[in-house]
């Protein structure tokens, strides 16, 4: 369930009455600990004991040796199995805590309180949680839905403007997939800001849990919200084994150029609707510099992602704009030159 809070938090403070929780523990990373963490203290109205866990800000914080320093902590601290834990960050952290608190003593409850439009409108919400391995995305993780989402959109106001483009990637990614007139109401946004964009998280957020309600196992249509992931998490993945990690968005938008192109390719999709979506993208977001990177290196990733199945990619790709097939798989050539071509424009 998702809630919007209003600015008393009344919604959280009646969920926290109504269950009985033995303690509460709130993740934070450095950033929400400074920004967001002072707001919801001072909102947070409970008699039990709560305790903070902050971790470093970052994607490279996404692995087992955290997770492993947070379960030593849930133990020394002696969280049983009535304790919450309250995720309140962005997707690292509502990734890093769901994956934490559904593993450990074999799950505990947690709720998420995303901060970063991206995991407003999709980190927090359809129950991935998960860990990166090595510099492989999301590697390992669990299926676990969070008790309740609690939405706060003043948090936005504490962003830098790359988070809010970043996570603005995700909305322009639900329209494509699934909603035209979304993405149609996205693109006339003209000066990208947290005014602009919050009339439209709920259809955002709406999008998503939609799809997941339907298949929450990624047995099918749930696929389709890879749309952009296939090639994107491959370049963010070479990016964060270089030491040099970017934001999610940034290559969310990058791989979404590319598979917009691999679609026209395999004759999915008209070539003016691909050329549409990659000319809005290239609005928003900068040419993101993949020259270091061989075409060897990235087909590499691409044969480990998780979606893949007989060793054969799978992609979800545009069929038109709002509409999007999945477990389609493309030829070597094709792939190449969506690649290719997105280098190209670096030229233009």
């Amino acid at each position: 369930m998702i809630t919007i809070l209003n600015d008393n938090f009344n919604e959280l403070n009646q969920f926290l009455h109504e269950k009985s929780f033995s303690k509460i523990f709130i993740l934070v990373d450095e950033n929400t600990h400074e920004y967001c963490l002072p707001v919801l203290l001072g909102n947070m109205e409970t008699d039990l004991g709560f305790e903070i866990l902050e971790i470093e800000a970052g994607e490279e914080m996404k692995n087992i040796q955290t997770a492993n320093q947070l379960w030593e902590i849930l133990t020394e601290m002696q969280a049983d199995r009535k304790a919450l834990v309250i995720n309140l960050g962005g997707g690292v952290i509502t990734d890093m805590g769901g994956f934490v608190a559904s593993t450990y003593k074999r799950g505990i409850q947690f709720i998420n309180i995303p901060t970063t439009l991206l995991s407003m409108c999709d980190a927090s919400i359809g129950g991935k949680t998960g860990i990166d391995l090595m510099h492989y995305k999301n590697m390992v993780g669990t299926f676990a839905f969070p008790e309740q989402i609690f939405i706060y959109p003043k948090f936005l106001e504490t962003l830098p403007f790359k988070e809010l483009r970043s996570g603005f990637a995700e909305m322009l990614k639900h329209g494509l997939i699934a909603d035209r007139a979304h993405w149609d109401q996205l693109i006339q946004i003209h000066k990208l800001d947290v005014e602009a964009v919050i009339p439209h998280i709920q259809t955002s957020m709406n999008i998503k849990q939609e799809v997941v309600e339907k298949d929450f196992h990624e047995k099918n249509i749930r696929k389709t919200l890879n749309f952009g992931h296939t090639i994107g998490h491959a370049v963010e993945s070479l990016c964060l084994q270089q030491g040099n990690p970017i934001l999610h968005g940034e290559a969310v938008a990058m791989g979404m150029i590319c598979e917009a192109h691999l679609g026209y390719l395999e004759n999915l999709i008209s070539e003016e609707d691909s050329q549409r979506i990659i000319e809005n993208i290239q609005r928003y977001y900068p040419y993101l510099d993949i020259s270091d990177f061989k075409d060897d290196d990235i087909t590499a990733l691409l044969l480990n992602d998780k979606k893949n199945t007989d060793s054969k990619i799978n992609f979800s790709l545009l069929s038109e704009i709002g509409k999007c097939t999945y477990d389609y798989q493309c030829s070597q050539k094709n792939i190449l030159e969506s690649l290719h071509f997105y280098r190209k424009l670096n030229d233009a």
